[in-house]
C-alpha cells in the first residue's frame, strides 16, 4: 500500500482543504473495497464497487489502485485472487469500467496508461472461457472480454438478451418503430409485437438465424470461441443474434444485431 499522503508535510493532502480530504476519503474508501473483494467472497464489496465506480462516479475509476488490483485479482497474484469466481468478477468490472471511460472521455487514455494491466486481463480472460462451464458466466467472460478489448461498445446488450434469452428492440422502419421482442432461448426464436410473458396467444414469426459458415467479423469469431469451449447452445443463440427477425407490425426484416448496436447508440 502506498504511503498516505497526510503524512507528508507540505503535501497538498496535508494542507487539509476540503477537495484534499475528500481525495483522501475516496482513496481510503476504494482501497478498503479492493481489499475486501481479493481477500475473501463478500458480495457487498463488489456491489459497491460497481456503484461507486461505475455507476455513481464516486471513487476516481483511473486511480492506480482500480486496474492494477483487478489485474491482480484476475492474474492469481493475490490472496485468493486464482479463484475463478474473484477472477471473473475482477475481469466483468475492468471490462466495463474500461469501455465507460472511453464512451466518457472520448479517449483511450485510460486503456493505453494502463496498458499492461489491461493485457494481463485479456490473457487471463482467454484462459478462463476455457475453463468456464456454467452458460450465463460464459456469456459474462465473453462479454468481459470485448470490453477489455474495446472492440465494441454494445457487447453489454449483446450478451445481456442471450443471458435473458430475449431482446426488446425497436423495428428500424421509420414509419413502423414499433416495439419487437426478439426471444432466443428455451421458449423459441421468434419475434413478436406484444408481450408474449403476459399470455399464450400471441403472434409470433420465425427467426432467421445465420449460417455459422456465413458469419463474418464479431459474429464469426464469437460464434467460433463458444464451440471451441464447449458452449455449443451459446453458439446456436449468437446464430440468431447475428440473424434476422421480422417485424410483426409492418412485416420489414431487419438484423437483429443492427438493431442491438442502434439501441445502444
Amino acid at each position: 500500500m502506498t504511503t498516505d499522503p497526510a503524512a507528508s508535510p507540505g503535501s497538498p493532502a496535508s494542507s487539509g482543504s476540503p477537495a484534499s480530504l475528500a481525495g483522501m476519503a475516496g482513496s481510503g474508501r476504494l482501497a478498503a473495497l479492493l481489499d475486501r473483494a481479493t481477500t475473501g467472497p463478500d458480495d457487498q464489496a463488489w456491489s459497491d464497487l460497481w456503484t461507486e465506480l461505475f455507476h455513481n462516479g464516486t471513487l476516481d475509476v483511473s486511480d492506480p489502485l482500480v486496474m492494477t488490483a483487478l489485474s491482480d485479482m484476475a492474474g492469481g497474484d493475490m490472496a485468493r485472487g486464482d479463484d475463478a469466481g474473484t477472477a471473473a468478477a475482477a475481469l466483468h468490472l475492468a471490462g466495463a469500467l474500461l469501455v465507460q471511460a472511453d464512451q466518457r472521455w472520448e479517449t483511450r487514455d485510460l486503456r493505453q496508461r494502463r496498458a499492461s494491466e489491461v493485457a494481463r486481463m485479456v490473457a487471463a480472460a482467454g484462459r478462463l472461457r476455457r475453463t468456464t462451464t456454467d452458460r450465463n458466466d460464459y456469456c459474462y467472460l465473453l462479454e468481459a472480454l470485448l470490453g477489455l478489448e474495446g472492440d465494441i461498445h454494445w457487447a453489454e446488450d449483446l450478451f445481456w438478451g442471450i443471458v435473458n434469452e430475449e431482446y426488446e428492440l425497436d423495428c428500424p422502419d421509420p414509419e413502423c418503430c414499433a416495439p419487437v421482442w426478439v426471444v432466443v432461448g428455451e421458449r423459441g426464436f421468434f419475434s413478436t409485437a406484444q408481450d408474449y410473458a403476459l399470455s399464450d396467444d400471441v403472434e409470433t414469426l420465425p427467426l432467421r438465424p445465420a449460417a455459422p459458415d456465413a458469419l463474418d467479423g464479431l459474429g464469426r469469431r464469437l460464434h467460433g470461441m463458444a464451440l471451441a469451449d464447449g458452449h455449443a447452445e451459446v453458439a446456436d443463440a449468437l446464430t440468431y443474434a447475428f440473424g434476422e427477425a421480422v417485424c410483426p407490425s409492418c412485416e420489414r426484416r431487419f438484423p437483429v444485431a443492427g438493431q442491438i448496436a442502434a439501441r445502444t447508440g
